[in-house]
């Protein structure tokens, strides 16, 4: 990988883990809900679970999904559907918090980790920069880089998102409010969910 690549791949890693989607209003709503601590393995499951994506996708299993028109429309609905189940269950969580806290867990790492793979927005990142920033001319090397700096730039990025979260705490003891939020988290993942999945199959 030429040099000249890197600052331009840390500027997309940037703008593209920072920005709304669906890993980002999730760990707002997670923070919100079970605070800081609790949202950790969630956090830490996106920003390594999205760079080990990345490293697979661009030693070349993007291009093997490129090609399998059948597998990645069944990946895109399959995808959605859990999203949309996931944005309800958002938007329709209990306000009391100690009910909440029985009926409702965070995303554990592993759980965070294989979410990347049915997540559009995730797939559309990695796909790009297998095309904008892979060369081939050393494909382990290559990955690797690529691999490094999203995971190190998404957990810094899921951690913000989680944090905003946990900010927003005491504002959300008001059971209208947590409703309020709940339902406007849900309503926003189910916009990115919809908007992805769009992108993807036209």
């Amino acid at each position: 990988m030429n040099l000249d690549l890197y600052a331009p791949l840390v500027g997309y890693a940037v703008a593209t883990s920072f920005t709304p989607g669906p890993n980002n209003t999730m760990l707002a709503a997670s923070g919100a809900q079970f605070g800081f601590a609790r949202t950790r393995p969630h956090l830490f499951g996106v920003g390594l679970g999205f760079g080990f994506m990345i490293f697979l996708v661009a030693l070349g299993l993007g291009g093997s999904v490129a090609r399998l028109p059948w597998l990645n429309l069944g990946m895109t609905l399959a995808g959605a559907a859990l999203l949309l189940w996931m944005s309800w269950r958002i938007a329709s969580a209990p306000v009391d918090e100690e009910e909440e806290a029985r009926v409702r867990a965070p995303l554990t790492f592993l759980q965070a980790a294989g979410f990347q793979w049915i997540n559009p927005k995730a797939w559309t990142m990695a796909l790009a920069v297998a095309g904008g920033y892979v060369t081939g001319a050393a494909p382990l090397r290559e990955a690797s880089i690529c691999a490094a700096i999203f995971a190190l730039v998404g957990i810094f990025s899921a951690g913000s998102w989680a944090a905003f979260g946990v900010s927003l705490r005491r504002w959300l003891t008001n059971p209208l409010r947590r409703r309020i939020f709940n339902v406007a988290m849900g309503a926003l993942l189910a916009g990115f969910v919809i908007h992805g999945t769009i992108r993807a199959l036209s």
